[in-house]
């Protein structure tokens, strides 16, 4: 696998140039993103990074991170607080994705996203207001296991740790999600088949493939 460095702040400028020449697949007015990666390569922060670089060139973006979209703990935790496959196939309310995020961004879609719905840590609904993104405007979905969902992005990011550096950038609470992380690169193989790569084992000095 041949990476070359970067910067963060330069792999956001490159990223967001990338961007303003994206063409969706279906002829929609906005173009979807995924920024794919475990909690502990934090996608959400290149998903802000993007996000500025874009407000700069002009262009609006909406970044929407689904651990706004977790289903309720009655859900989530139904077989208890550490199940692997609840935690691999059941945690993210991917239903509630297609209908807030994604259908408004069909073509002759709305554009009237809903930014989150519901908030792990009171167990309630955000009851947050929609959002306009106007045509051109670029959604950056960031989050886990997003690539197995055959959600309809234009682009996909993969931000990779190697085995080691997920496990010693997870909280010790949080290892025993680290073998659904395991289950997903083999059976999704997102460093092979996302449209760009970035391995941030260092998170100090990220190399990538673009």
């Amino acid at each position: 696998m041949r990476l070359e460095a970067i910067t963060w702040d330069r792999l956001g400028d490159l990223l967001a140039e990338r961007l303003l020449e994206l063409r969706t697949a279906d002829g929609g007015p906005w173009p979807r993103v995924a920024l794919d990666g475990a909690p502990a390569a934090r996608p959400g922060d290149l998903a802000a990074r993007i996000a500025e670089a874009l407000r700069t060139r002009g262009r609006p973006s909406l970044a929407v991170g689904t651990e706004g979209f977790l289903r309720p703990a009655s859900i989530r935790l139904e077989y208890g607080h550490q199940d692997l496959e609840s935690y691999y196939s059941g945690w993210y309310d991917t239903g509630a994705l297609w209908r807030e995020v994604f259908g408004p961004l069909e073509p002759g879609g709305s554009g009237r996203v809903l930014p989150d719905l519901w908030d792990p840590v009171t167990d309630r609904a955000t009851r947050s207001p929609y959002v306009h993104l106007p045509p051109g405007g670029v959604l950056l979905l960031h989050g886990p296991l997003l690539l197995r969902h055959w959600f309809p992005f234009d682009l996909t990011v993969h931000v990779l740790l190697s085995p080691g550096a997920l496990r010693r950038r997870t909280a010790e609470a949080g290892h025993w999600t680290l073998p659904a992380f395991e289950r997903y690169e083999r059976e999704t193989d997102p460093a092979g088949t996302a449209d760009v790569l970035i391995r941030a084992d260092d998170p100090r000095h990220p190399a990538w493939r673009g």
